[in-house]
């Protein structure tokens, strides 16, 4: 395609839905020693990959472990206050509106799920791939409880899905393949490469005062470049997504 490619969103009730670039922070990232998380890079690629959806009103869901619609009780935080979910379908799952109609570019879908990396006890969110370039449908995002009889807060500003486009049929194109890796002798050297060095520098971080000590970790991901390989052109470190207009 050419020119930019458009990610529209039509409000349907009012006021759009709030919606934000999704962030690389985690708070349970943020709270590993040294923030140790974040030296995952495919981890906080995939944290900023697309934008979230943002709860209007805080609540809290209490499902009782039944089947019925009435089987999920949800209690604002300031009484009053309309709610953002409901129980719609039963069978334990609790309903989003999303208050706007999302149009794609043609032959892209919509990928919708929750925020990615995040962790709610006691309910999971669900996933769902949209057409988005021709339907006239909303959707909804949905949230699986797992567990009966535990109070599930979602507070205000709390992103409760997470959306981006894909190029529909992509995945149906993919041809998978076992092969033996003595098969390729470049990709066999590059991995034994990386092991050995990956194994000498694991075993340094237990020496004190040790070179590996001082770097704490590896960063030829990070860097795109090593002993054994170099990363294409497009490598990227951070994600630099646009904020809906």
């Amino acid at each position: 395609m050419s020119g930019p490619m458009r990610l529209i969103c039509y409000p349907t009730s009012g006021a759009p839905p709030l919606i934000r670039t999704a962030p690389v922070e985690r708070d349970w990232m943020t709270a590993t020693p040294e923030g140790f998380a974040y030296r995952c890079l495919p981890l906080n690629i995939a944290n900023a990959y697309g934008w979230q959806v943002l709860n209007p009103t805080g609540f809290v869901a209490l499902w009782n472990g039944g089947a019925n619609i009435d089987a999920i009780i949800l209690t604002p935080t300031i009484p009053g206050t309309p709610l953002p979910a409901l129980s719609h379908f039963g069978q334990g799952i609790l309903t989003f509106h999303v208050t706007g109609l999302f149009r794609t570019e043609p032959g892209f879908d919509l990928w919708v799920g929750g925020p990615v990396n995040e962790f709610k006890d006691g309910v999971q969110p669900m996933s769902a791939v949209v057409e988005t370039d021709w339907s006239p449908f909303t959707f909804t995002m949905n949230w699986k409880f797992t567990r009966p009889h535990h109070p599930v807060t979602f507070a205000e500003g709390e992103p409760f899905c997470t959306i981006f486009p894909m190029q529909r049929g992509l995945i149906e194109q993919v041809e998978p393949e076992i092969r033996i890796m003595a098969e390729d002798p470049e990709v066999q050297d590059a991995y034994t490469k990386w092991s050995a060095e990956r194994a000498a520098f694991n075993k340094d971080l237990q020496v004190p005062g040790s070179a590996a000590q001082a770097a704490k970790w590896q960063k030829d991901y990070f860097k795109g470049a090593a002993s054994f390989g170099t990363a294409p052109p497009d490598h990227r470190t951070k994600l630099k997504l646009k904020d809906f207009k």
